[in-house]
């Protein structure tokens, strides 16, 4: 019997740790395959000029840039749960990339003293060689990272990436890359300048501008752009799109072969690139220390990125996407790839967006564009040796303008939700004027003060009833609800916890109408004139007979505990955490209620008892008899508890009237008790309030 639940255990498990081996034996030749076939072609010539255009971003040679459009698109063919993302090199990563290696690697360290003429000049292969280690040691680490967060199923940390987050830190990304590339563009050659506020000792040498190279960018931008909006008008009568780039990569090495660009101009190109594979080399463990934290950031910010395009994509289509398994895939992806010296790579949205509209159903799309890369690597990559980088750039910018547009979020955030807004424009700011990776650390905890103010000042409102129906809805924001006579219902929009209780019991005196400081003042002062007033008729009774003074004293006894019985307060708590606190003719109900109906009917019942259970919440006074399950129910508990009250005050009236002694002693006992019973109602509201702090 161990046997038989075991193997389709293991069976289920393998399936779940490696989805190509549930999809493919079930995939449709007849039903995917051209549209598979189309769009891998498709992605596969977009991968060419972007991987060689992100290796420049990452300081790499360009010839990298293909080898991570290979290796780690094939590792997630097998591992990954998405059936249309397109993951290969990513601007964003790209540039946290080359912030590292330029960092570790600078040209500085690599300055050579040239004898014949006199002149120091930068060993370039000697630092392209400690670049790539670099970049392959960061990569390799940001996939253990991202392998282990998903063994821990710590898939939901991308929860604290909110969308304004996300939005505005890859729009501030996007303007490190353009700077990045400025000296592609201009032609000079600036000293990187690494730590906070980089960006600020940019274009300081644009006066040394190289014309041949400005001209070729502009051209190369002007054409790109114009085909591309060629593409968008002529979108729904193309088969596939006009691949843009590729033409664009041939055009510009034909004619800088025929004329010489880098002899005659200057212009700066490609350069050798080696046909073949590379042999796998285990990363440099000694620079591991130096590269952690930039290795975190990389596995958090390429996870984010993937896993929000593959849920859009999937919620499209109707499956589902495992975030967990999407880190391991990922991972794997990284740190197999750092083996083979690729550098960090996620989701492509300019690729995923041709895969999908080509025709692409599945990640076979992905392993046939890999094999395209794979011959271009091994017999066609030498021929791109005259590219002149310039063009290479502009490739860059234009496939940037979906970044850009991300600043109309600015305005429509603003109509919106101006906190996330304010996010959205911390993110871009800290971004721009810090490197990439501190800049997201920063914006991570701006983001998440922005959910602790949320906290500290919720809304406060008082609801009412629709009329005849058991539906309440705020006072202040309808007009058609009305207030239930002789109950309060108060209603909080955000999580009671021990930050904002204090603020929370504050806004519930005010909205009451309970002013606690003077109900605390009369509670005292009536207590002191009941035990002056007890003193007074003890020495008194002791003139009188000892068995008539025994026999008052009993009577009176009886007579408070009838009129303190009579006062009840009762805790009624359902899934959304409300309360109802009920007296004699003031009720009061709390309902703290989750802004997502959905969510809120998900929460336990049972696992709120217990919590109250285990903190001693209950007792013969608080029992779990008042436990409702809605605002309704509760009210007209309360409204029925108040009409048997009232009948037992009037029938109480009437059984001692006349009696001077008794009505004067009830009279007294009857302020009192109600001073005490706003003191306690309103003082359990405060326990409460720190009790759900400490439980939930």
């Amino acid at each position: 019997r161990v046997s038989e639940c075991s193997v389709p255990r293991l069976k289920s498990c393998m399936l779940s740790s490696v989805p190509v081996l549930s999809w493919l034996p079930r995939y449709s030749l007849r039903d995917n395959a051209i549209g598979d076939l189309i769009s891998g072609i498709s992605v596969g010539i977009m991968h060419l000029p972007q991987g060689m255009a992100y290796a420049l971003l990452a300081a790499v040679p360009p010839v990298f840039g293909l080898y991570s459009s290979f290796y780690p698109i094939l590792i997630y063919f097998i591992f990954g749960s998405s059936k249309h993302i397109s993951v290969g090199t990513y601007a964003v990563m790209s540039v946290m990339i080359g912030g590292v290696t330029e960092r570790l690697a600078p040209d500085s360290n690599f300055m050579m003293y040239v004898n014949a003429t006199n002149q120091s000049m930068v060993d370039v292969l000697a630092r392209d060689t400690e670049r790539v280690k670099v970049a392959a040691a960061v990569t390799f680490l940001s996939g253990l990272f991202q392998m282990l967060l998903g063994l821990v199923q710590f898939g939901f940390v991308v929860t604290y990436l909110s969308e304004p987050l996300v939005r505005g830190y890859t729009t501030g990304a996007a303007i490190h890359v353009i700077v990045s590339q400025l000296k592609y563009t201009f032609g000079i050659s600036p000293k990187r300048h690494s730590g906070p506020f980089a960006l600020i000792f940019v274009c300081y040498l644009v006066p040394e501008t190289n014309i041949g190279t400005l001209v070729v960018s502009l051209v190369s931008i002007i054409g790109l752009i114009m085909v591309k909006e060629l593409n968008t008008y002529l979108g729904k009568k193309l088969p596939v799109p006009i691949p843009v780039e590729l033409l664009g990569i041939i055009i510009a090495t034909v004619i800088s072969w025929q004329v010489n660009l880098e002899g005659k101009y200057g212009v700066e190109v490609v350069g050798e690139i080696p046909s073949g594979l590379q042999p796998p080399v285990m990363p440099t463990a000694s620079l591991f220390g130096q590269v952690i934290g930039d290795a975190f950031a990389l596995s958090v910010v390429g996870y984010g990125i993937a896993i929000s395009l593959g849920r859009i994509f999937a919620l499209k289509y109707g499956y589902k996407v495992d975030s967990n398994q999407e880190l391991i895939a990922l991972g794997l992806s990284n740190s197999i790839g750092g083996v083979f010296q690729c550098f960090a790579i996620s989701c492509s949205m300019s690729r995923t967006m041709v895969q999908e509209s080509t025709g692409g159903k599945t990640q076979v799309a992905s392993a046939l564009s890999a094999m395209v890369i794979l011959v271009i690597m091994l017999w066609i990559g030498a021929l791109f040796e005259e590219l002149p980088k310039a063009v290479l750039a502009a490739i860059i910018y234009v496939n940037l303008h979906g970044m850009m547009k991300q600043f109309m979020d600015i305005p429509t955030l603003w109509k919106s939700n101006k906190v996330d807004m304010l996010v959205w424009v911390a993110t871009l700011i800290l971004t721009v004027l810090f490197n990439p990776d501190i800049g997201l650390a920063a914006s991570i905890a701006f983001s998440m003060l922005t959910v602790i103010f949320r906290t500290q000042l919720p809304k406060y409102s008082l609801l009412g009833q629709v009329p005849e129906t058991d539906i309440y809805r705020p006072v202040e924001d309808y007009n058609q609800v009305n207030e239930i006579p002789g109950v309060v219902i108060f209603r909080s929009s955000a999580t009671l916890y021990f930050a904002n209780a204090e603020m929370y019991q504050d806004a519930l005196a005010e909205k009451s109408g309970i002013d606690i400081t003077k109900l605390i003042s009369q509670k005292k002062k009536a207590e002191a004139k009941r035990l002056r007033k007890e003193k007074k008729e003890a020495r008194k009774a002791k003139k009188d007979a000892k068995k008539n003074a025994q026999e008052w004293v009993r009577r009176r006894s009886d007579t408070e505990e009838r009129d303190h019985s009579s006062l009840f307060l009762r805790m009624l708590i359902n899934h959304n955490y409300e309360c109802l606190i009920t007296s004699l003719t003031h009720s009061l109900s709390i309902h703290s209620s989750l802004l997502s109906l959905s969510l809120s009917l998900s929460l336990s019942v049972a696992c709120v008892i217990e919590n109250l259970e285990s903190g001693g919440f209950f007792s013969e006074k608080v029992s779990k008899a008042c436990l409702f399950s809605s605002i309704h129910d509760a009210v007209l508990h309360c409204q029925t508890d108040r009409a048997t009250i009232n009948k037992d005050d009037e029938v109480k009236h009437t059984n001692t009237h006349g009696h001077d002694t008794c009505t004067h002693t009830q009279t007294h006992s009857h302020y009192f008790t109600k001073t005490n019973r706003y003191f306690q109602t309103f003082g359990f509201v405060g326990f409460r309030c720190w009790l759900l702090a400490a439980l939930f």
